[in-house]
């Protein structure tokens, strides 16, 4: 089946292993997905303005040497940042899951800059840490989650999640949000928390059980938990259990992947 939706970007990189299940989420949801390394796009940053949405897919990029993340992140910084930056500027969608929240961290893509401000020139320094899980230890398990009614994620902004089919699969052992206070109270009153994990799974020890926040324009989405590997209900740990009624609307995941496609169409 040929895709005609709006094209999307998946940074890959050497340790990048998720971006077949991302690239196939942006199809489900409607746009053209094109895997780029990001070799490529140091070399011709400019490939970047071909596409209205980006994502920055999980795995152990560069091995997560010397820390989670650490290595892409500083790559991206001296070289696509403002590329990038210019991107999130003219209303480009991004979503970072896992390892991909890690990089935007040390890449200076989240928070981002402070409500009202435009992206600066050059990335500012990581305000936020990813530290290792509370428990020290590698989790891998489906995660109940929540999203605040208040959010100005795009991604997330409207959907709603109950105990059953509101899951997503976390897979981590660096996940653990790490920030001041007082930036973490600047984050609340500006609606970027997109997503929390429920009191009961909240196994990372994550500060205010945070999974994900965005910038201040709604527009990049940063998660520890994996919505894309719950785009269909085959995948739900409990499928053949759930009724009609809950199998009615689409997976969470699929769900944050079309409001960023119906928002880019319908800015278009």
């Amino acid at each position: 089946m040929t895709i005609h939706g709006p094209k999307a970007l998946v940074i890959t990189a050497a340790g990048i292993n998720c971006d077949l299940e991302l690239a196939q989420s942006f199809a489900a949801a409607g746009a053209q997905p094109e895997s780029v390394l990001l070799s490529e796009l140091v070399r011709k940053p400019g490939i970047i303005d071909n596409y209205r949405l980006i994502g920055l897919p999980g795995g152990f990029s560069f091995g997560d040497d010397i820390a989670a993340g650490r290595i892409m992140g500083a790559l991206m910084r001296r070289s696509v940042y403002p590329a990038l930056a210019a991107a999130i500027e003219r209303g480009v969608p991004m979503i970072c899951p896992c390892n991909g929240f890690q990089i935007a961290v040390q890449a200076g893509l989240l928070p981002g800059p402070s409500v009202g401000l435009p992206w600066p020139a050059t990335a500012a320094e990581p305000s936020i840490a990813l530290a290792q899980n509370s428990t020290g230890r590698f989790r891998d398990a489906w995660t109940r989650v929540e999203i605040p009614a208040e959010t100005r994620c795009v991604w997330t902004q409207g959907l709603e999640c109950d105990d059953v089919t509101g899951i997503l699969p976390s897979a981590h052992g660096e996940g653990r949000l790490v920030a001041d206070e007082a930036l973490l109270d600047a984050l609340e009153s500006n609606g970027q928390i997109a997503i929390r994990y429920h009191q009961a799974d909240h196994f990372n020890g994550s500060m205010r059980r945070i999974a994900g926040i965005c910038d201040a324009s709604g527009l990049v989405f940063g998660l520890m938990p994996h919505p894309e590997r719950f785009t269909r209900w085959t995948q739900h740990p409990r499928w053949t259990r759930l009724s009609m009624q809950q199998r009615a609307t689409e997976p969470l995941g699929l769900r944050m992947f079309r409001n960023a496609v119906e928002r880019v169409l319908v800015s278009a």
